[in-house]
């Protein structure tokens, strides 16, 4: 093993989970991915990220010092037991990650939700590095959100803050949750996909990076959907900012790949609805793509390696 003190930083999504091995500085040294077996419970999902670390150990001669997760879910702050989690995980809730994490590879484990994790990744090497208050969105499937104050991530009494797809009031739509009218109605991409079949009255199933693609073409309806969709995401920004006094906002998620198509609407209604405070939005999409969670759970991993 070469001396080069590095950390393990884990992704596990709903459809993939993937690792990385990076220095102090966020150089990836080594990266690899596979698909989550999120349908095989918790374990399986475990041994599968572990399995990551193992092979990115053997493949780069580098073993991390420290791991740090950022996981799909609902995260207890101080265990790292998955609290909460969606349907389409299979015996997440509940499931001590960093309990078995820490087991299997004999190394200590701190465990975040993915979007906090997103977000510290975009402070600590992407587009808000430097940044100490900030907001953080993803659009992906649902939409997330993370908060940061002071530099540190603020997650709430129950490790639930942040959950700016869940605020009402941009729709009469039913959400995934089974309320009415959430950001997420309009703005994730499963929604984008759904709001464009519903106006173009078929039933044909296009995927939002289509929609986009027609939209860039001239589509009306397309072009109308991300429209909607930026105009309700610029309201919550607008409502975040103000309710916590913040200027730093980063979008990330597969949706920030439509940026082109939401930046327009998304800054003209900011601008309709600045802060009280007087003081210019900072609004910019992901630069860490999507190696964001990863790396923002390796800068955790350094905290936690830092307090050794």
């Amino acid at each position: 093993m070469h001396s080069q003190f590095v950390v393990a930083g884990i992704d596990i999504g709903g459809t993939k989970t993937s690792a990385v091995l990076c220095d102090r500085a966020g150089v990836v040294l080594g990266s690899a991915v596979v698909p989550t077996p999120a349908r095989e419970g918790g374990m399986a999902m475990s041994n599968a990220a572990a399995d990551l670390v193992r092979q990115l150990t053997v493949e780069t001669g580098l073993a991390p010092v420290t791991v740090g997760v950022g996981a799909a879910g609902v995260i207890d702050q101080e265990t790292g037991t998955v609290t909460a989690a969606s349907e389409s995980f299979t015996d997440w809730a509940g499931f001590p990650l960093a309990d078995e994490l820490e087991a299997a590879l004999g190394l200590r484990v701190r465990v975040e939700n993915d979007v906090n994790a997103f977000l510290h990744g975009e402070m600590s090497y992407g587009a808000l590095a430097g940044s100490r208050d900030a907001l953080g969105i993803t659009l992906g499937t649902g939409v997330g959100g993370a908060i940061a104050i002071g530099g540190a991530i603020f997650t709430g009494p129950r490790g639930a803050a942040g959950e700016i797809g869940h605020t009402p009031g941009y729709s009469d739509i039913v959400c995934t949750c089974g309320q009415v009218g959430h950001l997420e109605t309009l703005a994730s991409g499963r929604s984008i996909s759904a709001r464009y079949g519903e106006r173009t009255c078929t039933s044909e199933l296009v995927s939002s990076e289509q929609v986009a693609d027609r939209a860039r073409n001239g589509d009306e309806a397309a072009l109308a959907v991300f429209s909607d969709a930026g105009r309700a995401l610029a309201l919550a920004i607008a409502s975040a900012v103000n309710l916590i006094d913040l200027q730093d906002v980063v979008i990330g998620g597969g949706v920030r790949g439509a940026w082109d198509l939401l930046e327009p609407v998304l800054m003209a209604t900011l601008d309709d609805n600045q802060p009280v405070s007087g003081y210019s939005l900072t609004v910019r999409p992901s630069s860490l793509g999507s190696r964001a969670v990863a790396l923002g759970a390796a800068a955790q991993a350094w905290q936690l390696a830092d307090t050794a």
